[in-house]
């Protein structure tokens, strides 16, 4: 597939072809990370677009900075499925395809010669990759949203302090953790089909990928019959391990095991603490949490958490301020992480942020903007219409 790669790109997945068939969230950030890893992912849209491209405020010019957070490295053309003639172009790029990625409803791709059994039948070797809410079976029926998922598996249940009502997390965590599952699933498969010639039907749901994502919280349930609750900042099972008030801003301090939290003590200049029968053992700690936490609070606030910050970590004690998304990316930069990239050129220059994996040969690559609707359709249709 080499022949469709565009212009400059490069990386492990150099030569695969990606048909996208999904949009929102949970595929196109998948297919995003592929893209970035040198995939030539061709983004199948609707007439009207990829429903993000109108999720505004925020944007940059007139393009939603959702749409464009989740879509670089993309090549677009516009399809209505239910034209015939677009849907025959369809087929064609699934029957070219390496991979295909889509988030219809279960079974929604089937009246169009689209769905796994067709689009298999016509090229055996795709890894055909499917992203719903709460899978194919009894859950199909159910539309599959994050704000759903994270009401449903339990999640908003954790969130929020132990009075207050639960809440949403702050982004749609597991559309982009069933993302990732995609990611890891497709690459699986294209091992497999490295050694044995043949494809498969990936299948990820936002429920499952909640469920297991909710790890510690899960097994709580699963292995020890314990239904966790909501503790606000608090860790169930650890303590100090939350913000705790200093002269200025709370800041995060996270001794998680015996010999952080006496060097933490050392800090504060009450060593005698951690040789308190109550507070010697990780369990005691959290067992006695309410009379330790004014130990601790009572020696944080004599100094600013900027001051703290520098002389936790000085002391390998797991710490940091409460930043804002702009606070954040500036400690990525001081770090040394670059975490800004710019793809495109000129007019079409766009700020997004850099793939998270380094690699030491194959390195990611940011060779296209995220495409204008059917920005690219004229050449792809050239080409599907052409034969291969």
């Amino acid at each position: 597939m080499t022949d469709t790669m565009p212009d400059g790109a490069e990386g492990p997945l150099s030569g695969v072809l990606v048909a996208d068939f999904s949009r929102i969230l949970a595929g196109p950030y998948a297919t995003m990370l592929l893209a970035d890893l040198g995939a030539d992912v061709v983004k199948v849209e609707g007439p009207g677009g990829d429903d993000t491209r109108s999720w505004t405020p925020p944007a940059r010019g007139e393009v939603s900075t959702y749409y464009l957070g989740v879509n670089r490295g993309k090549r677009s053309i516009a399809l209505d499925l239910r034209d015939e003639a677009d849907a025959t172009v369809a087929r064609e790029l699934a029957r070219r395809a390496d991979v295909l990625v889509e988030n219809f409803r279960p079974g929604g791709l089937a009246k169009y010669g689209l769905d796994y059994a067709a689009v298999s039948a016509r090229n055996p070797g795709v890894v055909y990759a499917s992203i719903s809410g709460f899978g194919s079976g009894a859950g199909a029926r159910v539309p599959g949203y994050d704000l759903m998922v994270q009401a449903m598996s339990g999640l908003m249940s954790l969130t929020g302090e132990p009075d207050g009502p639960p809440y949403r997390a702050g982004i749609s965590v597991f559309d982009v953790m069933a993302g990732n599952h995609a990611v890891i699933g497709v690459l699986a498969a294209l091992r497999h089909r490295d050694a044995t010639g043949r494809g498969q039907h990936v299948e990820v749901n936002l429920l499952s990928s909640a469920l297991t994502g909710l790890v510690n919280q899960s097994s709580a349930y699963v292995a020890g019959g314990v239904v966790p609750y909501r503790m606000g900042n608090a860790h169930p099972s650890v303590f100090p391990y939350e913000p705790l008030p200093t002269a200025d801003h709370d800041l995060i301090v996270a001794a998680a095991n015996d010999g952080q939290f006496r060097r933490l003590c050392e800090v504060l200049g009450i060593p005698e603490v951690a040789d308190d029968p109550r507070f010697a053992r990780n369990a005691a700690r959290t067992e006695h949490r309410d009379a330790l936490r004014p130990i601790l609070v009572e020696r944080l606030v004599t100094r600013p958490a900027d001051e703290w910050f520098e002389l936790l970590v000085e002391a390998g004690i797991p710490s940091g301020p409460i930043n804002t998304i702009d606070g954040g990316f500036a400690v990525a930069e001081r770090f040394g992480l670059d975490p800004v990239v710019v793809v495109g050129e000129g007019e079409r220059a766009v700020p997004t942020t850099r793939h998270p994996i380094r690699f030491s040969e194959t390195p990611a690559g940011y060779a296209l903007p995220p495409p204008g609707l059917d920005e690219h359709g004229a050449e792809l249709r050239k080409w599907l219409e052409g034969g291969a």
